[in-house]
C-alpha cells in the first residue's frame, strides 16, 4: 500500500523536509499586531503631503504671532502722518540688504498719488538693530528687532502704511495674535460644549433628546451673519480690548457648538446600542461613567476632525465681524480691523497694498482646511 506525501506551506514535496513559507502565499511579517492605533494614524497622516505642508505653514504663522514684537520693524500703533498711505519700501542689495528711498507726489489734476523710487543712495538695513521697546515673550525688556532701518534716516515699510501712517506689516503680525487664537479658543469651547450636549442627547434619548435637538434646530435655523451681528452689537463700545476679545470668543463658541452636537449625537446613538455598552450597564456602571469611558472616547476621532474644520470658519467669522465694525475694533489689532481700510474703492485703486492682510487670512484658512482633511483621514486609518 502506497502512501501519499502531504505537502503544505512548510514541507518540501520531494523530501518532506520543512521549509520557510513562500512569500507568494502572502504571509509576510508586517508586524501589524505591534502597531498601535496612534502609529497607524501617524502613518496615514504622513501620506497627505498637503496636510504636512499646511501644518508647517500654520506653525510659521503662529510663530510669527508669538514673536511679532521681534519680527516687527516698527511700532504697530505709532501714527506718522508723513507716511500716510506710503508705498511698500523697495528693497535692493548694496553690500547687504538695503532699501531705496521713496518720494510721494500728488497729481492735482487726477487727484492721485504716485511714488517715485530713488535707488541712487540706498539705505543699508540693520539686523538685530534697535527699535521700539517691548518685552520678549512678555518677560525680557529689549528693543532689538530682526531687521530695521537706521533710526532717523528712513522707515522700513515692507507692506506699506495705512491712512494713519502705521506700518501694515507690523500690524499684520500683531493681528495674527487675535485672529489666529480667537479661532482656537472659540472652537475649543464649542468642542467641549458640543461634545457634552451631543453625547447627553444621544445617550439619554426621550424627552431630553427632543428638548436639546429642538433647541439646536432653533440656533441652526437663524442666519449666521445676522446672529453674529446681533450678539456682537450688544457688546459695549467702551469695554477694554481684553474684555471684547473674550466676549467675542464666547460668541463664536455659542454659535459653533450646535453643528458639532448634532453630529456627535448621531455617533453616540449608534454606540449606545453596542455590546460593550450593554455589558457596562450589566456590570452596574452609571451613565456618567459609560459616557466618559466608552461613548466619548469612541467619538473622539470624529470630534477632532470636525473641530479642525471648524477653526477656519471661526477665523472667517472674526475677520468678517471686525471688517464690518461689530467685532474687534480699534485700538485692537486683528486682520479684520486691518481690512477696514479696504472698504473704500478709491483707497483700493490708489493704495492696493492695504489688502495684503487678506493674504494672511486666505493662507491661514486654506491651511486649516487642508490640515483638517488630513486629520479626518488619519483618525480613520482603516478607511
Amino acid at each position: 500500500m502506497s502512501t501519499t506525501q502531504v505537502t503544505g506551506a512548510g514541507l518540501d514535496e520531494s523530501t518532506g523536509i520543512g521549509t520557510e513559507p513562500p512569500a507568494a502565499a502572502g504571509i509576510i511579517d508586517s508586524k501589524v499586531g505591534e502597531v498601535s492605533q496612534t502609529q497607524l494614524m501617524y502613518r496615514r497622516f504622513k501620506q497627505s503631503k498637503l496636510a504636512i505642508v499646511s501644518l508647517i505653514v500654520l506653525g510659521l504663522l503662529y510663530l510669527s504671532a508669538i514673536f511679532a514684537p521681534f519680527l516687527a520693524p516698527n511700532d504697530p500703533v505709532a501714527v506718522d502722518q508723513a507716511y500716510k498711505y506710503a508705498a511698500p519700501s523697495p528693497l535692493t542689495w548694496s553690500g547687504g540688504p538695503a532699501m531705496c528711498t521713496v518720494k510721494q507726489e500728488i497729481d492735482p489734476v487726477n487727484i492721485s498719488t504716485t511714488y517715485i523710487k530713488d535707488c541712487s543712495n540706498p539705505i543699508p538695513l540693520q539686523f538685530f538693530g534697535p527699535g521700539f521697546e517691548y518685552k520678549f515673550l512678555g518677560l525680557i525688556p529689549t528693543d532689538r528687532h530682526l531687521i530695521v532701518a537706521p533710526e532717523g534716516e528712513a522707515k522700513l515699510l515692507l507692506f506699506g502704511a495705512d491712512g494713519n501712517g502705521r506700518d501694515i506689516y507690523s500690524r499684520t503680525l500683531y493681528g495674527g495674535r487675535v485672529s489666529l487664537t480667537i479661532g482656537l479658543i472659540g472652537v475649543a469651547i464649542a468642542t467641549v460644549l458640543g461634545s457634552v450636549m451631543g453625547t447627553w442627547s444621544g445617550y439619554a434619548g426621550g424627552m431630553t433628546d427632543n428638548v436639546i435637538q429642538r433647541f439646536i434646530e432653533v440656533i441652526m435655523s437663524i442666519p449666521t451673519l445676522p446672529l453674529w451681528a446681533t450678539m456682537a452689537a450688544v457688546l459695549s463700545p467702551d469695554m477694554s480690548v481684553t474684555q471684547r476679545y473674550f466676549l467675542m470668543t464666547l460668541i463664536l463658541a455659542l454659535v459653533a457648538w450646535a453643528g458639532l452636537a448634532r453630529q456627535v449625537r448621531g455617533k453616540v446613538m449608534g454606540y449606545a446600542k453596542s455590546d460593550y455598552v450593554s455589558a457596562a450597564k450589566s456590570a452596574g456602571a452609571k451613565s456618567p461613567r459609560i459616557i466618559l469611558t466608552h461613548l466619548l472616547p469612541n467619538s473622539a476621532s470624529h470630534i477632532v476632525a470636525v473641530s479642525m474644520l471648524a477653526i477656519p470658519a471661526a477665523i472667517i467669522a472674526e475677520t468678517t465681524l471686525s471688517f464690518l465694525g461689530i467685532g474687534m475694533v480699534e485700538p485692537a489689532i486683528s486682520w479684520g480691523v486691518l481690512l477696514k481700510d479696504a472698504q473704500r474703492i478709491d483707497v483700493l485703486q490708489q493704495y492696493p497694498w492695504v489688502l495684503l492682510p487678506a493674504v494672511f487670512v486666505i493662507v491661514a484658512v486654506a491651511s486649516f482646511q487642508l490640515l483638517g482633511d488630513g486629520v479626518r483621514d488619519a483618525v480613520d486609518p482603516y478607511s
